[in-house]
């Protein structure tokens, strides 16, 4: 019978036909012009031989498409170049950073003397700069705000006066109608001066953005190329959203952008000076459309929803019940395949109405159980818990133990592996919880998977073993390992002769090390390697710890 689970996590079926972006290194980036080149992606050609239009129209020409109207001016000179310098987390090697690269997007003049832009332009940046069209000069820029999971970001320049000449572009208020014309404004690859693209909104969808977040997307079938991330979609002179991707796999002319409802949800969130995330929804659920389940469930033929397969918590005190039929959110009725009704033509999954409808943390549902209907408040939360947490901008913490590195693995580092068929192979044979455990919550508070990120540090202590590269931390001298600060307190307070590593999966090879070598030739092979640091900051405060606090 066919399920929806939202948001859509590994291994599971998903609303969107676009993979889920996430903040990866530059392999994985799509938009940016400069990493798609570095990535070696073969996209459709960037640049076609277009016939100009003719001066005078045929003596019987089709009817035109309905014209758009804009101000030029005013849309380009709201739209700028933003260039970025970023250095993503080198997650093999963790102790240091990957090689600078060079990206460029776009972005728009919005109200506050701000520029926005595409988290994943700007995401690891450690300098940004703007230049508006038409402009010599690039203007020093910082982050103000970033939220990678809807894939936004706002910079503010160094120096403002630009914004005495820039005048902010207006958002539309109301989503646009389906076969609106719009025009999308940017600095793709193929020139460096602006690029303008004409097309219609052909969809409108609620879809996953980065996993777990989901939200509001339009899709339109103007070009959108690597380094169009974050230019204007424009209809009747006001912006309707942000480009940010576009169908990938041979498609043409498929893209997409964040409507202004979205952005507007954003720029509340960071009203007070920081970012809380966008409220979800994270039950499994599973559509109501098959006779027999509907049978199954007792349900009178007036009963429509969908249902809940698998809720998001099992304590008692959690509100919604395995096999209850969620038929209102709000007021509004959900149907057998969960959506909604939010215009004339235009139904969308239900979850949506989540971001207007929450109030202190909860939205009210009416659902059906046990032969009747109830309403509760469901507690919902921008904050999924993920033993496979994403970075979202952070770089990753470390420990050296002689020539064992350490680290949390983190969806970033499995997603990194993941492009490896032959990875992928060996894990599932060992039964990783690299790719067992992925997309589950931690089992208890505080729980990481502790992974081996690199092969061994060269140094004679490791003759004879395989490299553990990958591998999982199961225990320390028969000590269960819960994280990665815990490992390294065990590391710390242990007065034991030998040290043991045991390894999650089959055919994990035990280590067994003298710990006064570890002790001893930690500094010799730190020194070796070029490694400044025994640990990042948070680590070392573990290990400089007094023992057993």
């Amino acid at each position: 019978m066919p399920k929806y689970y939202w948001p859509s996590g590994a291994g599971r079926r998903q609303f969107s036909g676009v993979p889920l972006l996430r903040p990866p290194p530059p392999l994985f980036r799509a938009f940016p012009s400069t990493c798609l080149l570095l990535a070696g992606v073969l996209l459709a050609p960037l640049a076609r031989a277009v016939d100009p239009e003719p001066l005078t129209p045929p003596a019987s020409p089709p009817a035109p498409p309905p014209a758009v109207a804009t101000h030029p001016d005013r849309v380009e000179n709201a739209t700028v170049k933003v260039f970025s310098t970023v250095r993503y987390p080198d997650l093999v090697r963790p102790w240091t950073k990957q090689s600078p690269s060079e990206l460029t997007g776009s972005g728009v003049v919005i109200e506050g003397r701000r520029i926005l832009t595409n988290a994943h332009v700007v995401l690891y940046a450690s300098q940004i700069q703007v230049q508006a069209n038409q402009a010599g000069d690039k203007i020093s820029a910082s982050v103000e705000a970033i939220a990678p999971g809807i894939d936004l970001a706002v910079l503010k320049l160094d120096d403002e006066s630009f914004f005495d000449t820039h005048a902010p572009l207006p958002r539309a208020n109301t989503l646009p109608q389906i076969k609106d014309p719009v025009m999308v404004y940017g600095f793709p690859t193929g020139g460096s001066s602006l690029s303008i693209t004409k097309g219609i909104v052909s969809r409108i969808d609620f879809t996953g953005y980065n996993f777990p977040v989901a939200g509001l997307r339009i899709q339109i079938d103007a070009a959108i190329n690597p380094g169009n991330s974050g230019g204007p979609a424009v209809v009747d002179d006001k912006m309707i959203g942000l480009a940010f991707s576009r169908l990938g796999g041979g498609a043409e002319n498929i893209g997409y952008i964040i409507p202004s409802e979205e952005i507007d949800l954003f720029l509340q969130d960071i009203a007070d000076g920081h970012y809380d995330g966008k409220p979800g929804l994270y039950d499994e659920l599973q559509t109501l459309e098959n006779p027999a389940l509907r049978a199954f469930l007792k349900l009178d033929r007036a009963v429509h929803g969908i249902i809940v397969h698998r809720p998001f918590r099992d304590d008692p005190a959690y509100p919604l019940h395995e096999w209850d039929v969620i038929t209102r959110i709000g007021d509004t009725p959900v149907d057998d395949q969960g959506m909604v009704q939010i215009g004339p033509n235009l139904r969308v999954f239900f979850a949506y109405l989540v971001q207007h409808l929450v109030k202190d943390g909860r939205v009210p549902l009416t659902v059906a159980r046990g032969g009747g209907e109830r309403t509760i408040e469901l507690p919902v939360s921008p904050k999924r818990p993920m033993l496979l947490a994403e970075l979202n901008g952070d770089y990753p913490s470390y420990f050296v133990y002689g020539p064992l590195v350490f680290s949390a693995a983190s969806g970033m580092y499995v997603a990194s592996l993941g492009n490896n068929n032959n990875v992928l192979n060996l894990f599932t044979a060992e039964g990783s919880p690299l790719l067992t455990r992925r997309g589950e919550a931690p089992a208890f508070p505080g729980e990481e998977l502790v992974v081996v990120t690199s092969p061994f540090l060269p140094h004679k202590l490791d003759q004879g073993y395989s490299n553990p590269v990958a591998k999982v931390v199961k225990s320390v001298n028969g000590i269960p390992i819960r994280n990665l600060a815990h490992l390294v307190a065990v590391l710390r307070d242990c007065k034991d002769e030998f040290v043991v590593f045991e390894f999650h999966g089959r055919d994990a090879e035990t280590l067994v090390f003298r710990r006064t070598d570890l002790v001893a030739r930690t500094e010799e092979i730190l020194n070796d390697n070029g490694i400044r640091s025994q640990g990042t900051p948070d680590i070392m405060a573990v290990w400089n710890a007094t023992p057993g606090k």
